[in-house]
C-alpha cells in the first residue's frame, strides 16, 4: 500500500505537470481571452459565467474576483455567475429542463457584446452547451474553459470564440489548471485596465 506522503507527492507532481503542459499549449490563448475580456469590460459590457459542480464554484470564484477585487484596489467589474440564484435555477429546471438553466439566463441577461465564460472539465455539459448556443444567437462572444479533448464545446465554438483547454485528463487536474487560468485572466484584466504591477 502506498504511503500517504507518496500519494500527496504524486498529486503535486501531476498538478505541476498538467499546468506546465497547459502553459505550453494554451499560453497565447489565455492572453487572447484576457484581452477580449478586458476590452469588453472597458466598453461597458459584462461577463456571464457558468459551469456545474466544481466548475460552478469556479464560475462564482471568477465573478467574485471581478466584482470585488483580485490583487489590486480598483472599481468593481461587471460579472455575473449564473450558478447562484437557487430560485431561478430550480424554477427553470422545474418548468423547462435542467439543460436550460444557464441558457435561459443568458437570453434574459445577455446583450450583444457581452462575453460568456463557459466552464466544463469534459467539454460536454449539456446545459453549458445550451448556454453557448444562446450566447451565439444573441451576439455574445464565448470563452470556453475545457479539458481532455475539448468535448462538444470545442466543436461548437465560433470564429470569434476562444477555447482554453487544460492539458489534463482527470477532473481534479483539470480543475486545478482551471483555477490557475482564472487567476491569470483576473491578473491580466487588471493589468490591462488599470496598469498596476503586483507581486506574483
Amino acid at each position: 500500500m502506498m504511503e500517504p506522503l507518496t500519494r500527496i507527492e504524486q498529486h503535486f507532481a501531476a498538478s505541476i505537470a498538467a499546468k506546465q503542459r497547459t502553459l505550453a499549449t494554451t499560453g497565447p490563448g489565455i492572453v487572447q481571452a484576457a484581452e477580449l475580456l478586458a476590452e469588453r469590460l472597458r466598453q461597458g459590457y459584462k461577463i456571464l459565467v457558468c459551469g456545474n459542480g466544481g466548475s460552478a464554484a469556479d464560475a462564482q470564484h471568477f465573478a467574485a474576483e471581478l466584482v470585488n477585487r483580485f490583487e489590486i484596489e480598483r472599481p468593481g467589474l461587471a460579472a455575473i455567475a449564473l450558478t447562484t440564484d437557487s430560485s431561478t435555477l430550480t424554477s427553470i429546471a422545474n418548468d423547462y429542463a435542467f439543460e436550460q438553466i444557464f441558457a435561459r439566463q443568458v437570453r434574459a441577461l445577455g446583450r450583444p457584446g457581452d462575453v460568456l465564460l463557459a466552464i466544463s472539465t469534459s467539454g460536454n455539459s449539456p446545459n453549458v452547451l445550451a448556454a453557448m448556443t444562446a450566447a451565439r444567437e444573441l451576439g455574445l462572444s464565448t470563452v470556453a474553459l475545457t479539458g481532455r479533448d475539448g468535448g462538444r464545446m470545442a466543436g461548437q465554438l465560433g470564429e470569434e470564440d476562444i477555447e482554453i483547454r487544460a492539458a489534463a485528463t482527470t477532473t481534479a487536474r483539470i480543475q486545478e489548471v482551471h483555477i490557475l487560468i482564472i487567476h491569470c485572466l483576473c491578473d491580466l484584466v487588471d493589468h490591462r485596465l488599470f496598469g498596476e504591477e503586483e507581486q506574483l
